[in-house]
């Protein structure tokens, strides 16, 4: 058996480590290319799970910034009719392969111009997209999704302007960190974020659920105080991405959970997680390059 793959995890161990050097790479990508919205266009960004949680940040931080209305859809509940005046679609997707997106690029194509963002160009999306972002690079074996999605992200903000170096050194420390006992034994995890960071903590909560089969949930964080607090309570923890609102910190520390906040950036949290993740799967038994009921892509059949 190939070293790789004889330990369960060894593939996204090996991706979600590769993770500062690939966002490096994606970020000298997109400063060299003119493939995103431009400034002032209305934007519909889309994806499928992992994938749309990225749209969700992305949006949240192309709207923030000002540079035009953003909203971010499940590619299966898109509304996109003339009503909404949609200059662009953004579509997120992985495999390229993907059922709902495919349908929509189809029912799109040539009345809204669409941009793909692809681990694998070659595919159906690739073909039905006018210009596609090609990640390749950032492609991944494991059904478990950590380095395209990030990457994918790491690419769009950059084109907004936002500047993620101190993200890539975060992140080299934040992956190769093991998790300590406390989140190991931890029996829940609510991840909470505000404005973009909520769709990393939507990501966040995704990632615990397929590999490691545990009760996560995800909130705004100023919404986790309106009846989700309600779970928190000893050997639980609630995570929160980008700065914390006012109090929240001590309000989860009465209750007996564990409040998890750092200084890294955002980004590198989310890559955190991801190594919490790959070490919770494997004491656990389980395998996340092959989760169960997952594939690495969903295509229907009709």
């Amino acid at each position: 058996m190939d070293k790789l793959t004889a330990r369960p995890g060894a593939h996204m161990e090996a991706e979600l480590l590769s993770q500062p050097e690939v966002w490096a790479r994606a970020i000298e990508q997109a400063r060299s290319e003119s493939l995103a919205p431009a400034p002032g266009e209305r934007v519909a960004v889309v994806g499928c799970g992992t994938s749309w949680f990225m749209a969700q940040a992305y949006a949240a931080a192309r709207e923030t910034a000002g540079l035009g209305v953003t909203d971010a859809f499940a590619a299966s509940e898109a509304f996109l009719g003339e009503a909404r005046g949609y200059d662009r679609v953004v579509a997120i997707t992985r495999s390229g392969t993907t059922t709902e997106v495919i349908e929509l690029l189809e029912r799109t194509k040539g009345v809204l111009p669409g941009i793909a963002i692809l681990g694998d160009p070659h595919t159906a999306v690739g073909s039905l997209a006018d210009s596609v972002v090609a990640l390749p690079y950032a492609d991944e074996v494991s059904v478990v999704q950590t380095r395209f999605a990030t990457t994918a992200l790491a690419y769009l903000l950059t084109t907004i302007g936002v500047d993620l170096s101190t993200a890539v050194e975060d992140a080299r420390e934040a992956v190769a960190t093991p998790a300590p006992e406390d989140l190991l034994e931890a029996e829940q995890f609510t991840f909470v974020g505000r404005n973009w960071t909520v769709g990393l903590a939507n990501e966040a909560a995704l990632k615990m659920r397929e590999a490691v089969q545990g009760w996560t949930e995800a909130y705004p964080a100023m919404e986790y105080r309106h009846g989700p607090i309600s779970i928190a309570a000893p050997g639980r923890v609630t995570w929160m991405f980008g700065e914390a609102p006012s109090g929240l910190a001590n309000e989860v520390e009465r209750t007996g959970a564990l409040f998890v906040h750092s200084r890294r950036h955002p980004l590198a949290e989310l890559a955190r997680v991801h190594r919490v993740t790959l070490d919770r799967a494997r004491q656990r038994g389980l395998d996340p390059d092959l989760p169960r009921n997952l594939t690495r892509s969903v295509i229907l059949s009709n």
